[in-house]
């Protein structure tokens, strides 16, 4: 038995060693870190973002696909590379939590702050407006945290469908409902999973929020700083 214990734990130590090597490469990192605002990309434009040639980047996605880490979808001749699911995501978001704070100096670059601000993490919302969110659903008892994971209140789901988001539909989905997911540059979280998924597509579809193009950066409308302030007494100032 003792044998048998450590031969798996062997086993895991090696899988683990593994996809710590895959994930630490320079190329393939940025490859993952590019694919966090959760679109697809093709092969050359990924070998763009990492600065490597187009042979390069294929024997690198190639890899990725065969740790489960990216998925390809085809669209007639072309290929296009995306994050395998949310769970990756969310490692690489966490990870860039572990950077030294002293280290990221989000106030020095006037993009940097609208992106430490407001941004995308795969499908969800990141940034200081991220966690001013939580903070307000936490306030008004809409969601609690139970655990590792948030619910929401029995007021929270008729305050949601007053949003315009059915919880109890959230729920059939197969995937993760609502877990915290570390903010890199807030060092707290946000919302991920299906909630945080509905919350971003509500904001967008309503026009609180735009997507600023070639970026993960979010821009808060006017009417989304009237918005934000009526349902979740958040002050921003538009951009």
């Amino acid at each position: 038995m003792i044998m048998y214990i450590h031969f798996c734990t062997m086993e895991v130590e090696n899988e683990f060693s593994q996809i710590a090597k895959l994930i630490g490469d320079k190329a393939r990192s940025t490859m993952l870190w590019s694919l966090l605002d959760g679109k697809a990309y093709t092969a050359s434009e990924l070998a763009v973002s990492a600065n490597i040639s187009r042979q390069s980047v294929s024997n690198h996605l190639s890899q990725l696909m065969e740790a489960s880490l990216v998925k390809v979808e085809k669209q007639g001749r072309h290929r296009y590379y995306r994050l395998a699911n949310e769970r990756v995501a969310q490692v690489i978001e966490s990870m860039a939590s572990l950077i030294p704070a002293h280290k990221i100096q989000v106030k020095k670059s006037a993009e940097a702050q609208k992106l430490a601000f407001a941004r995308t993490c795969y499908d969800h919302l990141a940034g200081e407006l991220s966690i001013e969110i939580v903070k307000s659903l936490i306030d008004k008892k809409v969601i609690v945290l139970i655990e590792n994971d948030y619910a929401v209140t029995d007021f929270g789901k008729e305050w949601f469908l007053a949003l315009g988001i059915d919880i109890d539909a959230l729920k059939v989905k197969r995937r993760s409902f609502a877990h915290p997911c570390m903010d890199w540059t807030e060092r707290k979280h946000h919302i991920g999973g299906a909630l945080g998924a509905a919350i971003l597509e509500l904001f967008v579809r309503n026009d609180w929020i735009r997507r600023k193009q070639n970026t993960r950066e979010i821009v808060v409308t006017a009417l989304g700083e009237v918005k934000l302030f009526d349902e979740f007494e958040i002050t921003v100032h538009a951009k």
